[in-house]
């Protein structure tokens, strides 16, 4: 009896979010043989425009932005070999306090239960192994990253699918060294350690529970970014350049909060116990 292969699925809020804090672990598992579905729950118009058009001025073309950011989304999996693309093309509600919080149609106004049984429907037809989104204020307060979080945690309630469920994190010990390289290159990086009114972000050391090293695919993990190209204002990594983007971005860090195998923690592999 052949066994199926091991599945992995992250769950991101837009288009270009898969890559920053899932890219090596999605092009890592694919190339050992996992299949790997990311799942895009908005339609990231909300971004930037064709020549850097910023969200309300004039000659932002929302709709034009969806089919910009749904191009770049493709080739970022490509780049990640992702096995699987599923969006669910909610409406990109935009940075916590924006006008477009309050459509209708965006996500943050979508009610959880409607948008996890549509996400529920996925996993029950991929199977995920394991499961990637965000932490309940998700990473940095992004109304749509807290969104992806609840309907993620609801939607592995309805179902029960998954052995191991995982948020993303970055070590409070990295910041020190993001912010000394940022500063190398010339890029503003405020600390985030809860003054100036910016939330502290991330965990200390000793929380994290998983800690995979995905630098054999930092190439990858950074083309991934690179298709972004419409919002590569926004994305202050690419100024980095490969080589010192894969020695900064090279291991992916996560909080494992749901798991039926019993392995030991720290580990250094998602599927761990289950291979």
């Amino acid at each position: 009896m052949t066994r199926r292969s091991l599945t992995l699925m992250a769950v991101h809020a837009h288009p270009d979010d898969e890559a920053t804090s899932t890219g090596g672990v999605l092009a890592r598992y694919a190339a050992e043989g996992v299949t790997t579905v990311l799942v895009t729950c908005t339609d990231g118009r909300c971004g930037d425009g064709p020549d850097g058009v910023k969200p309300g001025d004039p000659g932002h073309d929302p709709d034009a932005v969806v089919a910009m950011r749904r191009a770049e989304l493709a080739a970022s999996c490509e780049a990640l070999k992702v096995t699987h693309l599923e969006t669910l093309d909610y409406a990109d509600s935009g940075m916590m306090g924006w006008a477009t919080n309050h459509a209708p149609e965006a996500f943050w106004n979508t009610p959880v239960d409607e948008a996890a049984d549509r996400l529920a429907e996925l996993i029950r037809r991929y199977r995920p192994d394991v499961i990637v989104t965000y932490d309940e204020n998700g990473f940095y307060g992004h109304p749509d990253h807290i969104q992806a979080h609840r309907i993620t945690m609801a939607a592995v309630q309805r179902t029960d699918v998954a052995a191991k469920v995982y948020w993303t994190t970055v070590p409070r010990s990295a910041f020190q060294e993001f912010g000394r390289v940022m500063k190398e290159i010339g890029v503003e990086f405020p600390e985030p350690d809860g003054t100036e009114g910016m939330p502290e972000l991330g965990l200390p050391d000793d929380e994290i529970t998983t800690w995979v090293d995905t630098t054999a695919y930092g190439g990858q993990k950074f083309a991934s970014l690179a298709a972004h190209a419409s919002q590569a204002e926004n994305i202050f990594f690419l100024q980095l350049g490969q080589d010192r983007f894969t020695e900064l971005m090279g291991r992916e860090t996560f909080v494992r909060v749901r798991d039926t195998t019993g392995a030991p923690t720290p580990e250094d592999d998602l599927f761990a116990g289950l291979r």
